[in-house]
This record gives C-alpha cells, sequence and structure tokens, in this order.
C-alpha cells in the first residue's frame, strides 16, 4: 500500500467544511437524515465487490469515506468528537484487541485470534458475547454474526458433518409441521432450517449472504433469456406451459 499523502485527506475535510457552510442540502444533514443513506452506500459498496469491479468499488469506499467524515463533522459541530477522534480510538481499539501483535500474548491461528477478540470485549466491560450484533441487520447476516459470535468462545459444533446431521434433523420438523397444517409452527421450524443452512456455510467457509446474491443473479440473467427469447418468437409467457418455458429455461443454464 502507498503511503498517504495526508493533503488529499486535508483536502476532503476542507471541502466537507465547505459544503457543510455553503450548500443547502449538506448544511441540513443530520446524523438521522444520513444514516439510510450509509445503509444505501454500504449495499452499493457489497455490489461492486460482488462484480469484483474495482474501480467500482474505490468510488463506493470514497462514499463511504465522505459519510464518515460527514458524521464526525456534524459531531464536531456539537462538541461531542471530530475526525481525529474517530481515528485515535479506532487506532487504540485495534492495538488493544491484537494483543498478539503488540503484546506478548501467544496464538496459534485464525481461530485463537477469535477467541481473545471476543473475550478482551468482556473484559472491556460487555456484558454478552452477542452484545455486537446489530439489532437492525438483515435476518440472514445476523444469523451469520450471531453464530460467529458464539463460535469465538467455543460454542460450536466440531465437525460440517454434525451440522447436517442437523439440517436433516430441521427439515424432518419442519416437515412433520407442515403435514398437520400448523403454520405458526412451520414458520418457526423454517427458520430453524435457515439457521441450520446458515451454520453449514460457515462451516465451509461460505458467505451465505454472497452464496445468496450470486444465485439471485444467476436467476436474473436465465430469466432475462427466457422473457428476451419467447418476445423475439412473438410468445407471451402467461400463455405458456412450464414445459415450454423450461426449453428456454435449459438453454439459458449454457450461457
Amino acid at each position: 500500500m502507498k503511503k498517504l499523502n495526508h493533503k488529499s485527506f486535508d483536502q476532503l475535510l476542507k471541502i466537507m467544511d465547505e459544503l457543510r457552510e455553503g450548500c443547502p442540502w449538506d448544511r441540513k444533514q443530520t446524523i438521522q437524515s444520513l444514516s439510510h443513506l450509509t445503509i444505501e452506500e454500504t449495499y452499493e459498496l457489497t455490489d461492486a465487490i460482488l462484480e469484483e469491479n474495482f474501480e467500482d468499488i474505490k468510488g463506493e469506499l470514497g462514499d463511504l469515506l465522505l459519510h464518515i467524515v460527514f458524521y464526525a463533522k456534524i459531531a464536531s459541530e456539537k462538541n461531542k468528537f471530530d475526525i481525529e477522534d474517530v481515528i485515535e480510538a479506532i487506532c487504540k481499539k485495534l492495538i488493544d484487541r491484537h494483543p498478539h501483535i503488540y503484546s506478548d500474548v501467544k496464538v496459534e491461528n485464525e481461530d485463537d485470534v477469535k477467541k481473545n477478540w471476543e473475550m478482551l470485549k468482556l473484559k472491556e466491560g460487555k456484558k454478552s458475547v452477542l452484545e455486537g450484533v446489530p439489532k437492525s441487520l438483515p435476518a440472514l447476516i445476523k444469523a451469520q454474526r450471531i453464530q460467529d459470535k458464539v463460535a469465538g468462545i467455543g460454542f460450536d459444533w466440531e465437525k460440517p458433518e454434525q451440522v447436517l446431521d442437523k439440517i436433516k434433523e430441521e427439515i424432518e420438523e419442519f416437515e412433520m409441521e407442515a403435514n398437520a397444517q400448523n403454520h405458526e409452527k412451520m414458520e418457526g421450524e423454517f427458520g430453524d432450517m435457515l439457521f441450520a443452512l446458515i451454520n453449514y456455510a460457515r462451516h465451509h467457509n461460505i458467505d451465505p449472504e454472497r452464496a445468496l446474491e450470486l444465485t439471485n443473479k444467476k436467476f436474473i440473467k436465465r430469466f432475462s433469456y427466457l422473457e428476451e427469447q419467447t418476445q423475439n418468437q412473438n410468445l407471451k409467457l402467461q400463455d405458456m406451459s412450464l414445459n415450454e418455458m423450461n426449453r428456454f429455461w435449459e438453454k439459458a443454464k449454457n450461457l
């Protein structure tokens, strides 16, 4: 990584000051009004990462950096903190949370690092290892983070095969409730199935969010081909049988 040109960061701070003073839109913003935009920017970054488009990644990272500077600017106006406090805080946290780098703690692997990280957070005053999981996270990502957190202190299956057995067990329980047409219990068992599947993905170092989004993109691509081909042949999907549509679908798989 090349050395940071402090002039570029200083310029960003200067632009932020100028926008906050001179632009009606920027002057109007609060931490509350920015929050949903920050979430949107984060998803745009995720899209760029999924596509491995480094030019877009660079741009989206810039957008997120702007938001960080924006929040710090608003906070400084309220005499709460400024961007320097933000940087100092994260530097201190990283040093404190990596005693195997900045102290004499020994670790053997990544799992040891994760366990140390969670134990250090408890020593810092957190009452639960799950305290750091945001309540507003989407359910799939939240499940993944919950499992990461508890695994970090050793609450985990030893082998992926055990998780697979759990998935099979959850499927059987779901089918039993489905046969009984107990919708409330079906919903609960379906959630258990998803939770177990996410756990299985984690044991195979698969990001379930990324895996699902890749499947979404694959489906959209194939269905778009199906629509295009039927239109080219003056056909209407709603008038076609499933077998007729499936012929185009099978062709789409070879794209």
